[in-house]
Protein backbone atom coordinates (compact mmCIF):
# COMPACT_ATOMS: atom_id res chain seq x y z
CA UNK A 1 0.00 0.00 0.00
CA UNK A 2 1.48 3.35 -1.03
CA UNK A 3 0.65 5.16 2.21
CA UNK A 4 2.53 2.50 4.14
CA UNK A 5 5.52 2.63 1.81
CA UNK A 6 5.71 6.40 2.02
CA UNK A 7 5.60 6.41 5.80
CA UNK A 8 8.26 3.76 6.09
CA UNK A 9 10.69 5.12 3.52
CA UNK A 10 10.53 8.70 4.80
CA UNK A 11 10.81 7.73 8.45
CA UNK A 12 7.45 9.27 9.37
CA UNK A 13 6.11 6.09 10.89
CA UNK A 14 7.10 2.44 10.93
CA UNK A 15 3.99 0.47 10.08
CA UNK A 16 4.54 -2.92 11.64
CA UNK A 17 2.86 -6.22 11.04
CA UNK A 18 0.05 -7.59 13.18
CA UNK A 19 -1.87 -5.23 15.48
CA UNK A 20 0.01 -2.13 14.40
CA UNK A 21 -1.05 -2.65 10.79
CA UNK A 22 -4.68 -2.32 11.83
CA UNK A 23 -4.11 1.16 13.24
CA UNK A 24 -5.59 4.09 11.41
CA UNK A 25 -2.93 6.58 10.35
CA UNK A 26 -3.91 9.66 8.35
CA UNK A 27 -1.33 11.79 6.55
CA UNK A 28 -2.24 15.43 6.01
CA UNK A 29 -0.04 17.27 3.51
CA UNK A 30 0.01 20.65 5.25
CA UNK A 31 1.09 23.81 3.46
CA UNK A 32 3.70 25.09 5.88
CA UNK A 33 5.47 24.81 9.21
CA UNK A 34 3.78 26.13 12.35
CA UNK A 35 5.35 29.12 14.04
CA UNK A 36 5.16 27.20 17.31
CA UNK A 37 2.75 25.08 19.34
CA UNK A 38 1.26 27.65 21.71
CA UNK A 39 -1.78 29.01 19.83
CA UNK A 40 -2.13 32.03 22.13
CA UNK A 41 1.01 33.50 20.58
CA UNK A 42 -0.09 33.48 16.95
CA UNK A 43 -2.92 34.11 14.47
CA UNK A 44 -1.88 31.85 11.58
CA UNK A 45 -4.19 29.04 10.49
CA UNK A 46 -1.12 26.91 9.80
CA UNK A 47 -0.19 27.14 13.48
CA UNK A 48 -3.77 26.65 14.71
CA UNK A 49 -4.17 23.46 12.67
CA UNK A 50 -0.98 22.08 14.22
CA UNK A 51 -1.77 23.10 17.80
CA UNK A 52 -5.21 24.44 18.73
CA UNK A 53 -7.13 21.84 16.70
CA UNK A 54 -4.97 18.86 17.61
CA UNK A 55 -3.34 19.23 21.03
CA UNK A 56 -5.67 21.63 22.85
CA UNK A 57 -9.27 22.15 23.93
CA UNK A 58 -11.20 25.24 25.06
CA UNK A 59 -14.02 26.01 27.49
CA UNK A 60 -16.40 26.07 24.55
CA UNK A 61 -15.70 25.06 20.97
CA UNK A 62 -17.26 25.46 17.55
CA UNK A 63 -19.22 22.50 16.31
CA UNK A 64 -17.24 21.36 13.29
CA UNK A 65 -18.71 22.76 10.10
CA UNK A 66 -20.61 25.56 11.88
CA UNK A 67 -20.13 28.74 13.92
CA UNK A 68 -22.31 27.28 16.70
CA UNK A 69 -20.57 27.05 20.09
CA UNK A 70 -20.93 23.84 22.09
CA UNK A 71 -19.70 22.84 25.58
CA UNK A 72 -16.16 21.47 25.79
CA UNK A 73 -13.98 21.86 28.88
CA UNK A 74 -16.95 23.67 30.41
CA UNK A 75 -20.02 21.47 30.70
CA UNK A 76 -22.23 24.53 31.02
CA UNK A 77 -22.16 28.26 31.74
CA UNK A 78 -24.51 31.09 32.64
CA UNK A 79 -24.27 34.86 32.39
CA UNK A 80 -25.65 37.62 34.57
CA UNK A 81 -28.54 39.76 33.36
CA UNK A 82 -26.23 42.75 32.80
CA UNK A 83 -23.78 40.68 30.74
CA UNK A 84 -20.86 41.43 33.06
CA UNK A 85 -20.40 37.99 34.67
CA UNK A 86 -19.98 34.58 33.07
CA UNK A 87 -19.76 31.52 35.30
CA UNK A 88 -18.35 28.32 33.80
CA UNK A 89 -18.95 24.89 35.32
CA UNK A 90 -16.00 22.73 34.35
CA UNK A 91 -16.11 19.17 33.11
CA UNK A 92 -14.82 16.73 35.74
CA UNK A 93 -12.31 13.98 35.02
CA UNK A 94 -10.59 15.66 32.05
CA UNK A 95 -6.96 14.58 31.84
CA UNK A 96 -3.95 16.36 30.39
CA UNK A 97 -1.75 14.38 28.02
CA UNK A 98 0.78 12.02 29.55
CA UNK A 99 3.85 12.25 27.32
CA UNK A 100 7.48 11.19 27.29
CA UNK A 101 8.38 14.59 28.75
CA UNK A 102 5.55 15.19 31.26
CA UNK A 103 3.32 13.13 33.53
CA UNK A 104 0.45 15.11 35.10
CA UNK A 105 -0.39 14.48 38.75
CA UNK A 106 -3.94 15.85 38.62
CA UNK A 107 -6.90 16.39 36.31
CA UNK A 108 -7.82 19.65 34.60
CA UNK A 109 -9.32 22.24 36.97
CA UNK A 110 -9.99 25.95 37.50
CA UNK A 111 -6.31 26.75 38.08
CA UNK A 112 -5.55 25.86 34.45
CA UNK A 113 -8.29 28.17 33.12
CA UNK A 114 -7.12 31.08 35.26
CA UNK A 115 -3.46 30.55 34.30
CA UNK A 116 -4.36 30.33 30.59
CA UNK A 117 -5.78 33.85 30.58
CA UNK A 118 -3.75 35.56 33.32
CA UNK A 119 -0.49 34.79 31.50
CA UNK A 120 -1.88 36.88 28.63
CA UNK A 121 -3.24 39.77 30.71
CA UNK A 122 -1.02 40.21 33.78
CA UNK A 123 2.42 41.65 33.29
CA UNK A 124 3.61 40.18 36.61
CA UNK A 125 2.82 36.65 35.45
CA UNK A 126 6.16 34.93 34.71
CA UNK A 127 4.88 33.68 31.36
CA UNK A 128 3.77 37.12 30.21
CA UNK A 129 7.32 38.07 29.32
CA UNK A 130 8.37 34.69 27.88
CA UNK A 131 6.81 35.83 24.64
CA UNK A 132 7.69 39.48 25.12
CA UNK A 133 4.02 40.16 25.81
CA UNK A 134 3.07 39.56 22.19
CA UNK A 135 -0.30 37.94 22.79
CA UNK A 136 -1.51 38.99 19.36
CA UNK A 137 -5.16 37.92 19.53
CA UNK A 138 -5.70 38.71 23.21
CA UNK A 139 -4.35 42.23 22.71
CA UNK A 140 -5.91 42.74 19.28
CA UNK A 141 -9.35 41.89 20.67
CA UNK A 142 -8.94 44.25 23.66
CA UNK A 143 -9.36 41.32 26.04
CA UNK A 144 -7.10 42.90 28.64
CA UNK A 145 -9.42 45.89 28.90
CA UNK A 146 -12.50 43.70 28.77
CA UNK A 147 -11.70 41.20 31.55
CA UNK A 148 -11.78 42.75 35.02
CA UNK A 149 -11.06 39.59 37.00
CA UNK A 150 -11.12 35.81 36.67
CA UNK A 151 -12.26 34.23 39.91
CA UNK A 152 -11.92 30.67 41.15
CA UNK A 153 -15.26 29.86 42.77
CA UNK A 154 -14.06 26.32 43.47
CA UNK A 155 -11.91 23.71 41.71
CA UNK A 156 -14.55 23.14 39.04
CA UNK A 157 -16.11 26.60 38.74
CA UNK A 158 -14.63 29.77 37.21
CA UNK A 159 -16.20 33.22 36.97
CA UNK A 160 -15.16 35.87 34.43
CA UNK A 161 -16.06 39.41 35.52
CA UNK A 162 -16.07 41.93 32.66
CA UNK A 163 -15.69 45.70 32.60
CA UNK A 164 -18.36 46.01 29.92
CA UNK A 165 -20.79 43.78 28.02
CA UNK A 166 -19.20 41.98 25.07
CA UNK A 167 -21.59 40.47 22.52
CA UNK A 168 -19.11 37.99 20.96
CA UNK A 169 -17.52 36.93 24.29
CA UNK A 170 -18.56 33.26 24.20
CA UNK A 171 -17.63 32.95 20.51
CA UNK A 172 -14.27 34.53 21.30
CA UNK A 173 -13.58 31.90 23.97
CA UNK A 174 -14.05 29.19 21.32
CA UNK A 175 -11.11 30.59 19.36
CA UNK A 176 -7.66 29.00 19.45
CA UNK A 177 -5.99 31.75 21.50
CA UNK A 178 -8.23 30.63 24.39
CA UNK A 179 -6.90 27.05 24.30
CA UNK A 180 -6.42 25.87 27.88
CA UNK A 181 -2.88 24.96 28.89
CA UNK A 182 -1.68 23.01 31.93
CA UNK A 183 -0.59 25.21 34.82
CA UNK A 184 1.19 22.23 36.36
CA UNK A 185 3.25 21.70 33.20
CA UNK A 186 3.95 25.43 32.90
CA UNK A 187 5.13 25.57 36.52
CA UNK A 188 7.38 22.56 35.98
CA UNK A 189 8.98 24.10 32.91
CA UNK A 190 9.46 27.42 34.72
CA UNK A 191 11.12 25.64 37.65
CA UNK A 192 13.39 23.83 35.20
CA UNK A 193 14.39 27.12 33.59
CA UNK A 194 12.83 26.12 30.25
CA UNK A 195 9.49 27.99 30.00
CA UNK A 196 9.85 28.11 26.22
CA UNK A 197 9.06 24.37 26.13
CA UNK A 198 5.38 25.27 26.43
CA UNK A 199 5.69 26.45 22.84
CA UNK A 200 7.90 23.58 21.66
CA UNK A 201 6.56 20.46 23.39
CA UNK A 202 2.87 21.16 24.05
CA UNK A 203 0.65 19.45 26.62
CA UNK A 204 -3.11 19.81 26.29
CA UNK A 205 -6.40 17.98 26.66
CA UNK A 206 -7.17 17.78 22.94
CA UNK A 207 -7.89 14.77 20.71
CA UNK A 208 -4.25 14.18 19.76
CA UNK A 209 -1.01 14.13 21.73
CA UNK A 210 2.12 15.74 20.37
CA UNK A 211 4.85 13.16 19.62
CA UNK A 212 7.60 14.86 17.59
CA UNK A 213 8.34 17.70 15.18
CA UNK A 214 11.01 17.92 12.51
CA UNK A 215 11.03 21.52 11.28
CA UNK A 216 9.84 22.00 7.72
CA UNK A 217 9.32 18.25 7.35
CA UNK A 218 6.86 16.46 9.62
CA UNK A 219 4.77 16.65 12.79
CA UNK A 220 3.64 13.42 14.46
CA UNK A 221 0.65 13.03 16.76
CA UNK A 222 -0.88 10.03 18.51
CA UNK A 223 -4.46 9.48 19.64
CA UNK A 224 -5.25 10.82 23.11
CA UNK A 225 -6.64 7.70 24.82
CA UNK A 226 -8.23 9.83 27.56
CA UNK A 227 -9.97 12.39 25.35
CA UNK A 228 -13.14 13.61 27.04
CA UNK A 229 -15.38 13.18 23.97
CA UNK A 230 -16.32 9.53 24.02
CA UNK A 231 -15.31 7.48 20.98
CA UNK A 232 -13.04 10.18 19.58
CA UNK A 233 -10.68 10.61 17.90
CA UNK A 234 -11.16 7.76 15.44
CA UNK A 235 -7.60 7.91 14.11
CA UNK A 236 -4.74 6.26 15.97
CA UNK A 237 -2.05 8.42 14.41
CA UNK A 238 -2.07 11.77 12.64
CA UNK A 239 0.86 13.00 10.58
CA UNK A 240 1.38 16.46 9.11
CA UNK A 241 3.70 16.06 6.11
CA UNK A 242 4.82 19.65 5.53
CA UNK A 243 4.67 20.31 1.80
CA UNK A 244 4.74 24.01 0.82
CA UNK A 245 4.32 23.51 -2.94
CA UNK A 246 0.68 22.97 -3.96
CA UNK A 247 1.67 20.99 -7.07
CA UNK A 248 3.77 18.62 -4.97
CA UNK A 249 0.88 18.22 -2.51
CA UNK A 250 -1.35 17.16 -5.38
CA UNK A 251 1.25 14.71 -6.68
CA UNK A 252 1.47 13.15 -3.22
CA UNK A 253 -2.31 12.92 -3.01
CA UNK A 254 -2.52 11.18 -6.37
CA UNK A 255 0.31 8.83 -5.42
CA UNK A 256 -1.41 7.90 -2.18
CA UNK A 257 1.34 9.51 -0.11
CA UNK A 258 -1.15 11.69 1.74
CA UNK A 259 -4.87 11.49 2.41
CA UNK A 260 -5.86 15.17 2.57
CA UNK A 261 -4.32 18.36 1.16
CA UNK A 262 -5.34 22.02 1.55
CA UNK A 263 -5.11 24.98 -0.81
CA UNK A 264 -4.87 23.44 -4.29
CA UNK A 265 -3.68 25.48 -7.23
CA UNK A 266 -6.75 26.97 -8.94
CA UNK A 267 -5.38 25.65 -12.24
CA UNK A 268 -5.58 22.09 -10.90
CA UNK A 269 -9.14 22.21 -9.55
CA UNK A 270 -10.96 21.18 -12.74
CA UNK A 271 -8.63 18.19 -13.11
CA UNK A 272 -9.05 17.26 -9.45
CA UNK A 273 -12.82 17.17 -9.77
CA UNK A 274 -12.60 14.46 -12.44
CA UNK A 275 -9.41 12.70 -11.35
CA UNK A 276 -9.60 9.06 -10.32
CA UNK A 277 -8.73 8.53 -6.66
CA UNK A 278 -9.55 12.11 -5.64
CA UNK A 279 -12.63 13.33 -3.79
CA UNK A 280 -13.24 17.10 -3.87
CA UNK A 281 -15.16 19.05 -1.25
CA UNK A 282 -15.91 22.77 -1.59
CA UNK A 283 -17.61 25.54 0.34
CA UNK A 284 -18.03 29.30 0.11
CA UNK A 285 -15.25 30.80 2.23
CA UNK A 286 -15.69 33.21 5.14
CA UNK A 287 -12.60 35.10 4.05
CA UNK A 288 -11.00 38.16 2.51
CA UNK A 289 -7.65 38.71 0.80
CA UNK A 290 -6.13 42.18 0.96
CA UNK A 291 -3.10 44.43 0.46
CA UNK A 292 -2.38 46.33 3.69
CA UNK A 293 -0.51 49.62 3.36
CA UNK A 294 1.64 50.76 6.27
CA UNK A 295 -0.33 53.85 7.18
CA UNK A 296 2.38 55.05 9.58
CA UNK A 297 4.94 55.51 6.79
CA UNK A 298 4.78 58.33 4.22
CA UNK A 299 3.26 58.66 1.71
CA UNK A 300 0.94 55.78 2.73
CA UNK A 301 -0.15 57.84 5.73
CA UNK A 302 -2.37 59.82 3.33
CA UNK A 303 -5.79 58.33 2.49
CA UNK A 304 -5.71 60.03 -0.91
CA UNK A 305 -2.49 58.17 -1.80
CA UNK A 306 -3.93 54.85 -0.71
CA UNK A 307 -7.12 55.50 -2.68
CA UNK A 308 -5.07 56.37 -5.75
CA UNK A 309 -3.13 53.11 -5.56
CA UNK A 310 -6.37 51.17 -5.10
CA UNK A 311 -7.71 52.65 -8.35
CA UNK A 312 -4.62 51.36 -10.17
CA UNK A 313 -5.26 47.69 -9.27
CA UNK A 314 -7.04 45.65 -11.92
CA UNK A 315 -8.88 43.29 -9.57
CA UNK A 316 -10.73 41.50 -12.35
CA UNK A 317 -7.42 40.51 -13.92
CA UNK A 318 -6.31 39.14 -10.54
CA UNK A 319 -9.54 37.13 -10.22
CA UNK A 320 -9.07 35.75 -13.74
CA UNK A 321 -5.36 34.94 -13.51
CA UNK A 322 -4.79 34.06 -9.86
CA UNK A 323 -8.15 32.64 -8.77
CA UNK A 324 -9.24 31.21 -12.15
CA UNK A 325 -12.93 31.31 -11.34
CA UNK A 326 -12.72 30.41 -7.64
CA UNK A 327 -12.91 33.98 -6.33
CA UNK A 328 -14.90 37.18 -6.48
CA UNK A 329 -13.85 40.82 -6.18
CA UNK A 330 -13.88 42.14 -2.61
CA UNK A 331 -15.06 45.67 -1.84
CA UNK A 332 -15.53 45.38 1.93
CA UNK A 333 -13.20 44.04 4.63
CA UNK A 334 -15.76 41.35 5.58
CA UNK A 335 -17.10 38.63 3.27
CA UNK A 336 -20.56 38.92 1.67
CA UNK A 337 -21.71 35.75 3.47
CA UNK A 338 -21.34 37.50 6.87
CA UNK A 339 -24.16 39.37 8.55
CA UNK A 340 -23.83 43.20 8.48
CA UNK A 341 -22.11 43.17 5.07
CA UNK A 342 -22.77 46.60 3.53
CA UNK A 343 -24.02 46.12 -0.03
CA UNK A 344 -24.36 49.89 -0.51
CA UNK A 345 -20.60 50.51 -0.36
CA UNK A 346 -19.13 51.42 -3.75
CA UNK A 347 -15.81 49.87 -4.67
CA UNK A 348 -12.87 51.90 -5.98
CA UNK A 349 -13.16 51.94 -9.76
CA UNK A 350 -10.26 50.58 -11.82
CA UNK A 351 -9.02 53.77 -13.49
CA UNK A 352 -5.25 54.09 -14.04
CA UNK A 353 -5.48 57.61 -15.46
CA UNK A 354 -7.48 58.84 -12.48
CA UNK A 355 -5.05 57.06 -10.18
CA UNK A 356 -2.08 58.79 -11.79
CA UNK A 357 -3.78 62.18 -11.46
CA UNK A 358 -4.73 61.51 -7.83
CA UNK A 359 -1.08 60.76 -6.97
CA UNK A 360 -0.01 63.98 -8.66
CA UNK A 361 -2.68 65.93 -6.78
CA UNK A 362 -1.35 64.44 -3.54
CA UNK A 363 2.14 65.69 -4.39
CA UNK A 364 3.56 62.21 -4.94
CA UNK A 365 5.94 61.45 -7.78
CA UNK A 366 8.67 58.88 -8.47
CA UNK A 367 7.24 56.60 -5.79
CA UNK A 368 9.06 53.34 -5.09
CA UNK A 369 7.56 50.76 -2.75
CA UNK A 370 7.70 47.13 -1.73
CA UNK A 371 4.90 44.62 -2.02
CA UNK A 372 5.27 41.65 0.31
CA UNK A 373 4.18 38.32 -1.20
CA UNK A 374 3.14 35.46 1.12
CA UNK A 375 5.17 32.24 0.70
CA UNK A 376 2.17 29.98 1.36
CA UNK A 377 -1.17 29.38 -0.35
CA UNK A 378 -4.47 30.39 1.19
CA UNK A 379 -7.99 30.30 -0.26
CA UNK A 380 -8.03 34.11 -0.16
CA UNK A 381 -4.67 34.17 -1.98
CA UNK A 382 -3.70 30.98 -3.82
CA UNK A 383 -0.62 32.56 -5.47
CA UNK A 384 0.65 35.69 -3.76
CA UNK A 385 3.76 35.94 -5.92
CA UNK A 386 1.66 36.07 -9.09
CA UNK A 387 -0.75 38.53 -7.48
CA UNK A 388 2.17 40.76 -6.52
CA UNK A 389 3.52 40.61 -10.08
CA UNK A 390 0.16 41.74 -11.48
CA UNK A 391 0.08 44.62 -9.00
CA UNK A 392 3.65 45.48 -9.94
CA UNK A 393 2.55 45.80 -13.58
CA UNK A 394 -0.52 47.85 -12.59
CA UNK A 395 1.49 50.26 -10.46
CA UNK A 396 4.13 50.65 -13.17
CA UNK A 397 1.39 52.08 -15.42
CA UNK A 398 0.95 54.99 -13.00
CA UNK A 399 4.67 55.56 -12.49
CA UNK A 400 5.12 53.59 -9.25
CA UNK A 401 8.10 51.27 -9.05
CA UNK A 402 7.49 48.05 -7.06
CA UNK A 403 9.97 45.61 -5.56
CA UNK A 404 8.48 42.24 -4.56
CA UNK A 405 9.84 40.70 -1.36
CA UNK A 406 9.05 37.56 0.62
CA UNK A 407 10.23 35.57 3.63
CA UNK A 408 9.68 32.20 5.28
CA UNK A 409 6.09 32.12 6.60
CA UNK A 410 6.87 32.59 10.29
CA UNK A 411 9.34 35.37 9.56
CA UNK A 412 6.90 36.95 7.11
CA UNK A 413 4.20 37.13 9.75
CA UNK A 414 6.61 38.47 12.35
CA UNK A 415 8.30 41.10 10.17
CA UNK A 416 5.01 42.33 8.72
CA UNK A 417 3.98 43.54 12.20
CA UNK A 418 6.80 46.12 12.30
CA UNK A 419 5.52 49.67 12.69
CA UNK A 420 8.16 50.95 10.26
CA UNK A 421 7.64 48.18 7.69
CA UNK A 422 8.25 49.37 4.15
CA UNK A 423 5.42 49.27 1.64
CA UNK A 424 2.34 47.06 1.58
CA UNK A 425 1.82 43.45 2.63
CA UNK A 426 -0.37 40.83 0.97
CA UNK A 427 -2.33 38.95 3.61
CA UNK A 428 -5.86 37.82 4.28
CA UNK A 429 -8.18 36.43 6.89
CA UNK A 430 -10.60 33.60 7.41
CA UNK A 431 -13.10 34.35 10.16
CA UNK A 432 -12.43 32.74 13.53
CA UNK A 433 -15.85 33.01 15.15
CA UNK A 434 -18.49 34.09 12.63
CA UNK A 435 -18.74 37.61 14.07
CA UNK A 436 -17.90 40.85 12.15
CA UNK A 437 -15.88 41.97 15.18
CA UNK A 438 -13.34 39.27 14.32
CA UNK A 439 -12.55 41.10 11.08
CA UNK A 440 -13.21 44.76 11.84
CA UNK A 441 -11.83 45.11 15.37
CA UNK A 442 -9.08 42.49 15.24
CA UNK A 443 -7.65 43.47 11.85
CA UNK A 444 -8.37 47.20 11.82
CA UNK A 445 -8.84 48.36 15.41
CA UNK A 446 -6.32 50.45 17.33
CA UNK A 447 -5.48 47.64 19.76
CA UNK A 448 -4.25 45.53 16.84
CA UNK A 449 -1.58 48.00 15.73
CA UNK A 450 1.79 46.29 15.89
CA UNK A 451 0.05 42.92 15.77
CA UNK A 452 -2.98 41.70 13.84
CA UNK A 453 -3.56 45.17 12.31
CA UNK A 454 -0.94 44.97 9.54
CA UNK A 455 -1.99 48.36 8.17
CA UNK A 456 -0.86 49.89 11.51
CA UNK A 457 -4.04 51.92 11.14
CA UNK A 458 -5.57 53.59 14.20
CA UNK A 459 -8.44 55.79 13.07
CA UNK A 460 -10.46 56.90 16.09
CA UNK A 461 -13.84 57.41 14.31
CA UNK A 462 -13.65 53.84 12.99
CA UNK A 463 -12.33 52.42 16.25
CA UNK A 464 -15.08 54.09 18.28
CA UNK A 465 -17.77 52.54 16.09
CA UNK A 466 -16.44 48.97 16.22
CA UNK A 467 -15.82 49.16 19.97
CA UNK A 468 -19.38 50.35 20.51
CA UNK A 469 -20.72 47.61 18.23
CA UNK A 470 -19.36 44.77 20.32
CA UNK A 471 -20.76 46.21 23.55
CA UNK A 472 -24.30 46.11 22.12
CA UNK A 473 -26.34 42.93 22.31
CA UNK A 474 -29.05 43.74 19.74
CA UNK A 475 -27.87 42.38 16.36
CA UNK A 476 -29.88 44.90 14.33
CA UNK A 477 -28.16 47.76 16.15
CA UNK A 478 -24.78 46.07 15.79
CA UNK A 479 -25.46 45.67 12.06
CA UNK A 480 -26.00 49.41 11.62
CA UNK A 481 -22.75 50.18 13.40
CA UNK A 482 -20.76 47.68 11.35
CA UNK A 483 -22.29 49.04 8.14
CA UNK A 484 -21.11 52.49 9.23
CA UNK A 485 -17.64 51.11 9.96
CA UNK A 486 -17.39 49.69 6.44
CA UNK A 487 -18.18 53.13 4.97
CA UNK A 488 -15.40 54.71 7.05
CA UNK A 489 -13.01 51.93 6.04
CA UNK A 490 -13.69 52.53 2.35
CA UNK A 491 -13.17 56.27 2.69
CA UNK A 492 -9.86 55.84 4.52
CA UNK A 493 -8.60 52.86 2.48
CA UNK A 494 -6.01 51.29 4.82
CA UNK A 495 -6.24 48.23 2.56
CA UNK A 496 -6.86 47.43 -1.04
CA UNK A 497 -9.55 44.74 -0.67
CA UNK A 498 -8.84 42.11 -3.33
CA UNK A 499 -10.92 38.93 -3.17
CA UNK A 500 -13.19 36.47 -1.39
CA UNK A 501 -12.93 32.86 -2.46
CA UNK A 502 -14.39 29.39 -2.46
CA UNK A 503 -12.55 26.84 -0.33
CA UNK A 504 -11.62 23.56 -2.07
CA UNK A 505 -10.49 20.47 -0.15
CA UNK A 506 -9.17 17.52 -2.20
CA UNK A 507 -8.76 14.18 -0.42
CA UNK A 508 -8.53 10.44 -0.99
CA UNK A 509 -11.83 8.55 -1.40
CA UNK A 510 -11.18 6.48 1.74
CA UNK A 511 -11.33 9.56 3.97
CA UNK A 512 -14.60 9.57 5.93
CA UNK A 513 -16.13 12.14 8.25
CA UNK A 514 -14.14 15.16 7.08
CA UNK A 515 -16.15 18.40 7.18
CA UNK A 516 -15.06 21.67 5.56
CA UNK A 517 -15.06 24.11 8.46
CA UNK A 518 -16.34 27.65 7.67
CA UNK A 519 -13.75 29.15 10.02
CA UNK A 520 -10.88 27.71 8.00
CA UNK A 521 -9.55 25.10 10.43
CA UNK A 522 -8.57 21.62 9.30
CA UNK A 523 -10.04 19.32 11.95
CA UNK A 524 -9.44 15.56 12.14
CA UNK A 525 -11.14 14.68 15.43
CA UNK A 526 -14.06 12.89 13.75
CA UNK A 527 -12.23 11.67 10.64
CA UNK A 528 -11.56 8.00 9.87
CA UNK A 529 -10.33 5.89 6.97
CA UNK A 530 -12.51 3.33 5.25
CA UNK A 531 -11.08 -0.16 5.67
Amino acid sequence: MKIRNFLTTTGLLCVMAGAAAAQQTLVYCSEGSPEGFDPALYTSGTTFDASGQTVYSRLVEFKTGTTETVPALAESYESSADGLEYTFHLRPGVKFHETSYFTPSRDFNADDVIFTFERQMKEDNPYYTVSGGTWEYFNGMSMGDLIKTIEKVDDMTVKFVLNRPEAPFIANLAMEFASVVSKEYADAMLAAGTPEMLNQQPVGTGPFQFVAYQKDAVIRYAKNPSYFREGLPKLDNLIFAITPDASVRYQKLQAGECHVMPYPNPADIADMKSAEGVKMMEQEGLNVGYLAYNTKVAPFDKPEVRKALNMAIDKQAIIDVVFQGSGQIAKNPIPPTMWSYNEAVQDDAYDPEAAKQALADAGVSDLSMKIWAMPVQRPYNPNARRMAELMQEDFAKIGVNVEIVSYEWGEYLDRSKDLDRDGAVLLGWTGDNGDPDNFLAVLLGCDGVGGSNRAQWCHEPFNDVVQKAKSVTDQAERTKLYEEAQVIFKEQAPWATIAHSVVFMPMRPEVEGYVVHPLGSHIFTEVSLAQ
